[in-house]
């Protein structure tokens, strides 16, 4: 049974870093392209972060883009979100989400992805 499951969420301070973690269990990692969404309370899931299944891609939501860093290590079948100065509007549940796909790629919709954990939350007080 393939299972993500998320950690590293808090409740922070604005302006404080956060290292969100998605480890996998039940399939070889490297068959995953991966990605990052968040929803915050009454809104829509959006699209945060997405790589590769090797790491070369990458792409980041314009929103947070310079705060937010996506990476992968396959060899301890994980993909991190690195959140850095972070603001009360990047309060959410975030989720980490993969797909197979036929390529190694970075998919940015939701409807696109197979698998998810079961989120981990973020908070920031300003």
């Amino acid at each position: 049974q393939v299972q993500f499951v998320e950690s590293g969420g808090g409740l922070v301070q604005a302006g404080d870093s956060l290292t969100l973690s998605c480890t996998a269990s039940g399939r070889a990692f490297i068959d995953f392209n991966m990605g990052w969404f968040r929803q915050a309370q009454g809104e829509e899931r959006e699209f945060v972060a997405a790589i590769s299944r090797g790491g070369a891609n990458t792409d980041i939501t314009d929103p947070v883009k310079g705060r937010f860093t996506i990476s992968r290590d396959n060899a301890k079948d994980t993909v991190y979100l690195e959140l850095s100065n972070l603001k009360p509007e990047d309060a959410a549940v975030y989720y980490c989400a993969a797909l197979t796909g036929r390529y190694s790629f970075t998919y940015t919709r939701a409807y696109e992805y197979t698998y998810w954990g079961q989120g981990t939350r973020v908070t920031v007080s300003s």
